[in-house]
């Protein structure tokens, strides 16, 4: 029996446009990014040698393209509001009114660590090797920077913590939103 990509779209377009839903929560992204994981599976069918293993092989293509989109992602949305050259992940990052202001603010040690690791995704050991530091001091500084920056947005914009340390609650900043 050959397979055929119908068939395995078939049988599993709903469970694989779900779990890429879960990944990105945008339904127009999990749409793209499916529509390209098809098209992948449909190209390298041929390339199947086991046909036991098929729904390991959809869902490790689903995953490559999850991961090709957040690059594209990274690569094409520029902040307006950092220095040139830099990425922003906006979407983690919209709803912190002053997001842009407490980055640049960063004593220069903490932000250099922050935008290379969490602007431009380098890795901390790629960091170290730019910065000539350690990677142990990449890690430190990296920590320090965020917490930093939490503690900026408790000050400023009353946010608040979580049991996970992240920041939860709406912005009431005393700089966006004067009374």
């Amino acid at each position: 029996m050959k397979l055929e990509t119908a068939d395995i779209w078939n049988e599993y377009y709903p469970e694989v446009f779900f779990f890429i839903l879960k990944r990105v929560k945008c339904r127009d992204a999990a749409n793209e990014i499916i529509q390209n994981s098809f098209v992948k599976i449909h190209r390298n069918l041929h390339t199947l040698r086991q046909v036991s293993r098929k729904r390991a092989w959809v869902f490790q293509i689903a995953r490559n393209e999850i991961i090709n989109f957040y690059h594209q992602q990274k690569k094409t949305r520029v902040s307006p509001g950092l220095e040139p050259g830099v990425w922003d992940r906006r979407g983690q990052f919209e709803g912190l009114c002053c997001f842009d202001r407490f980055v640049n603010e960063l004593p220069g040690k903490y932000k250099s660590v922050i935008f290379l690791v969490y602007f431009e995704g380098k890795k901390f050991s790629q960091v170290a090797e730019e910065l000539k530091i350690s990677l142990a001091n990449v890690k430190a500084r990296a920590r320090r920077g965020k917490n930093l920056l939490k503690e900026r947005f408790r000050e400023c914009c009353q946010f608040n913590m979580d049991v996970n340390g992240k920041l939860v609650g709406e912005p009431n900043c005393s700089v966006c939103d004067p009374v």
